[in-house]
């Protein structure tokens, strides 16, 4: 928690100096959160090409807008939610999930049967991620991979705790329908 705080406060320091016209400070905040912002937005649009074009694009509206940015909450979420809204545009503009091009490397341990398997099954997650619907998906992304709490996932996006909740159980619904026969081969 300590850490958290302190990148907060770090965040802010940054921000502050920004909003100034510092652009070495927002260079900073980039370098702190670009993982992040490209982990989101890969896990969004499935596509590691356009997740670098649309982070790209969520860093540039964050300095066009970083005047509107007010801590009250973390700048990371804010962040976030601009680089979520990128992501939900490159995907209507392309209207439709492309395949994520992730190669895993096998383990010694299972075998090449076992790798082959373990790979199919994680690109049927995968795509079964990129299926759902891009409100349902970003509260996903943001809870599962991001491990951010309710309470940050409604700041990030901007809506109440309900609709996270409903909107995160119905993306587990979801994925639980597409991935039953999966899980009985298991």
């Amino acid at each position: 928690m300590y850490q958290q705080a302190s990148l907060t406060q770090t965040d802010n320091d940054l921000v502050i100096r920004a909003q100034q016209g510092d652009r070495n400070a927002f260079c900073e905040l980039v370098g702190l959160h670009r993982a992040g912002v490209i982990n989101v937005v890969y896990r969004m649009c499935g596509d590691s090409q356009i997740a670098e074009d649309a982070a790209q694009e969520a860093f540039i509206r964050a300095w066009q807008n970083l005047n509107r940015y007010k801590p009250t909450s973390a700048f990371r979420n804010w962040l976030y939610r601009i680089a979520t809204n990128a992501a939900i545009d490159v995907l209507r503009k392309q209207k439709h999930a492309m395949d994520i091009d992730d190669v895993q490397i096998a383990s010694s341990t299972i075998g090449p049967e076992g790798s082959v398997e373990r790979e199919q099954r994680a690109m049927r997650v995968r795509q079964a991620i990129l299926a759902l619907p891009d409100a349902s998906r970003a509260v996903m992304v943001l809870r599962e991979y991001e491990d951010l709490s309710y309470r940050e996932i409604c700041e990030t996006l901007g809506i109440p705790l309900g609709t996270v909740m409903s909107r995160l159980n119905y993306a587990r619904n979801l994925l639980r329908e597409h991935l039953a026969p999966l899980m009985e081969t298991v």
